[in-house]
């Protein structure tokens, strides 16, 4: 994103020297391009923004841990402590382990520790949230957040007291939410809205880009895009629900032929989802049209050798075609090949987690409640 400031900057210096500058015998720049018959047509190039200097974006790196889960480093408090965070767009509180959390959850991850701030003030209200993997419990309070070098002021966030047993294998400390302020617990306003609200980013949207094969590159920007992460056109879709980003899927197709979300259904664009995830009945049926077989973990193996001719799958949004290829879906490792698609979506929502944002380029615009999508790079 640095090149894209630098430009700006360059324009908007541009733009007051046409305002300012005198070029011949005390004409200023317009003077002498109105003269000419060519201002307007320079001035649409090059509109005056005087404002534009103070805009900013935040540029967040993730480290990509082994293709599923993604995550970055924040900080909270004066001065600041470091956290791991997954950045997650199917829930909407930050929280992170609390030094008064004896779960052993706790116990191997890095702890806020409210005395050593000197910004922190708490509120003493309960916090309870439920994940897919588990759940945490603790207290809110508020402090300095800074996150891809954006500081936020006054951030609601929840220290846990308890955390799930799931959570100790986790490698990320916490989780930051970037949903919608209307799914929060407690109605805590998220740390994005805080963002938008305290007038910190030149536009009310943030972006992620997911690396694949454990490579690194991932990255959230806060207030912008990075137009080297993905090629071709940015198509928008428009949100069904301001809860989480959730927008109307038509159908999934293999081959021409309706496999799955028959007549339509919801799905929602979840970073901090690995996989695919839909109605059993619908998965089952994605699994088979692909060759797969279900194991005694309930997990959908594929003979490695068959992923270079096996099925694209399609994913019809709003009227758009996405398309994932095998060699997207299928992840390989030393205990063999498995599908991306997991069974315990409901029939009302489906989730396109890490497997389908690994290949589409996301941006989420909370103006205009949309979610862009483009073809990764």
């Amino acid at each position: 994103m640095m090149k894209w400031l630098v430009v700006l900057s360059a324009l908007v210096a541009f733009s007051e020297c046409l305002h300012r500058m005198p070029l011949i015998k005390g004409k200023s720049a317009r003077e002498y391009l109105e003269e000419r018959g060519t201002w307007e047509q320079v001035r649409q190039q090059f509109p005056y923004r005087p404002m534009a200097k103070f805009y900013q974006t935040g540029t967040e790196s993730m480290t990509n841990d082994a293709d599923m889960a993604y995550y970055g480093v924040i900080s909270i408090g004066t001065p600041p402590q470091s956290f791991m965070v997954v950045f997650d767009t199917g829930s909407s509180n930050l929280w992170v382990p609390s030094v008064s959390c004896n779960s052993q959850a706790c116990q191997n991850h890095h702890k806020f520790n409210p005395q050593q701030s000197s910004s922190f003030v708490s509120n003493g209200e309960a916090l309870s949230i439920y994940y897919g993997t588990g759940s945490m419990t603790g207290i809110l309070g508020s402090d300095t957040v800074e996150v891809g070098g954006i500081s936020v002021a006054n951030q609601v966030f929840g220290l846990s007291r308890t955390e799930a047993q799931f959570m100790a294998y986790m490698k990320a400390d916490g989780i930051l939410g970037l949903a919608f302020q209307s799914l929060a617990s407690d109605n805590v306003v998220p740390v994005f809205d805080n963002m938008v609200s305290q007038g910190l980013l030149s536009q009310p949207m943030f972006s992620v880009h997911l690396s694949g094969n454990s490579e690194q590159g991932s990255e959230v920007v806060f207030g912008g895009i990075d137009p080297s992460h993905f090629t071709g056109q940015i198509t928008w879709i428009p949100l069904t629900s301001a809860t989480y980003w959730q927008i109307k899927m038509d159908s999934v197709t293999i081959n021409g032929q309706t496999v799955a979300c028959s007549g339509g259904c919801q799905a929602i664009i979840d970073t901090g989802t690995s996989l695919i995830v839909g109605p059993t009945s619908d998965i089952s049926n994605m699994n088979s049209w692909v060759g797969a077989s279900t194991n005694q973990y309930g997990e959908a193996t594929v003979n490695c050798q068959n992923i270079q001719t096996m099925p694209e799958v399609t994913f019809t949004l709003n009227g758009h075609a996405f398309t994932v290829p095998a060699s997207a879906y299928v992840s390989q490792s030393s205990y063999g090949c498995r599908t991306g698609f997991g069974q315990g979506g409901s029939q009302q929502l489906w989730i396109l987690g890490d497997v389908f944002i690994r290949e589409y380029y996301a941006v989420f615009d909370t103006q205009n409640q949309m979610v862009g999508l483009a073809q990764s790079v």
